[in-house]
């Protein structure tokens, strides 16, 4: 159990990620508000960020977007495979159906979306898509974490107020979530949790495809679990409370926080604003 005092700084950190309050992105002066997840395209390795004000495309020029010109607020994004993103949220300006647009899908880049399953019933504020799997923290039914297979039918795993969730590159079965009480694993695909050992309070979380497991503190902080190995290790500080994680790999992790973008090509360890200024 996690003191007192580390359980407030989650629950109000988690207060700010699951507001609306609009910012100034990086980079040209885009305002990307707030940005509720990361995910890099492996077709041609384009960061995506879903934000309360669309879908945008980052690259070393620059910020375009919204795609499509679709302003939906994306609570939750990720990316599935190449140019297969999953999402969910809420309508945009103008935009028909229900507040909470439950698990959506686009094949095609976020240029398009198909309603795939829970509209009306599901508002996830994290995704995670690994071994045909997807994994998701549902915010109307309490941060309660569910998983599907095939986009349409969910099993519940654990009814506990979660807040992101991270699944190996290497075991379908082992999962990591982010709790008021510290990150908890399973390691039999949800059947039992225990506390992760060794980790600091994590607040968000992403594992890189090479192993590593890269977290943020309520504060900012970031923590990284190399491959292979149990210890943690420290590493940057962001600008802010953060927003969003989003590790490649050892080297490379994205990261929202101050309404800005931020990249790490040194394993978590510094941190510069993406695109650079």
């Amino acid at each position: 159990m996690a003191r007192p005092r580390l359980a407030l700084a989650l629950a109000a950190s988690m207060l700010s990620l699951a507001s609306c309050a609009s910012g100034t992105g990086s980079g040209g002066g885009t305002d990307l508000a707030h940005v509720h997840g990361l995910g890099v395209d492996p077709a041609d390795g384009t960061l995506y960020a879903g934000s309360h004000h669309g879908l945008f495309r980052v690259t070393d020029d620059g910020i375009e977007g919204p795609v499509a010109g679709l302003e939906q607020d994306f609570m939750g994004f990720t990316v599935a495979d190449e140019g297969r993103f999953l999402a969910s949220g809420h309508p945009g300006p103008g935009q028909p159906g229900p507040a909470a647009l439950g698990l959506l899908e686009s094949t095609d880049g976020g240029e398009t979306w198909t309603s795939r399953s829970l509209a009306g019933e599901a508002d996830f504020h994290a995704l995670e898509f690994r071994h045909g799997r997807v994994w998701g923290i549902n915010a109307m039914a309490g941060g309660e974490l569910v998983t599907s297979s095939d986009l349409r039918t969910w099993r519940t795993v654990a009814r506990v107020q979660a807040y992101d969730v991270a699944v190996s590159p290497e075991d379908a079965d082992h999962v990591v979530v982010t709790t008021q009480q510290g990150p908890f694993a399973t390691e039999d695909g949800g059947k039992s949790f225990e506390a992760l050992a060794g980790a600091p309070a994590l607040a968000l979380l992403s594992w890189a495809d090479d192993g590593a497991l890269v977290g943020v503190d309520a504060e900012g902080r970031v923590h990284v679990r190399p491959a292979g190995e149990d210890a943690w290790e420290s590493g940057g500080t962001l600008a802010g409370p953060p927003e969003a994680i989003h590790a490649v790999d050892a080297d490379t992790v994205y990261a929202a926080a101050d309404g800005r973008l931020w990249r790490s090509t040194d394993g978590g360890a510094s941190f510069s604003a993406y695109p650079a200024e």
